[in-house]
């Protein structure tokens, strides 16, 4: 389990992460977590900050 933390985003980032959230949760037969794909987009978006 990963730490705790606060995260304040706009409701444009949220609603846009609410969409792929439903997008996943259409496709699979888990439960998926907006914290899961927070993650997910996160981890894609830092992979371009690799030096």
């Amino acid at each position: 389990m990963g730490n705790r933390i606060t995260v304040v985003l706009t409701p444009t980032n949220v609603e846009k992460l609410r969409a792929i959230q439903a997008k996943m949760i259409k496709s699979s037969e888990k439960s998926i977590s907006f914290s899961h794909v927070l993650n997910l987009v996160v981890s894609e978006g830092l992979k371009k900050f690799k030096s």
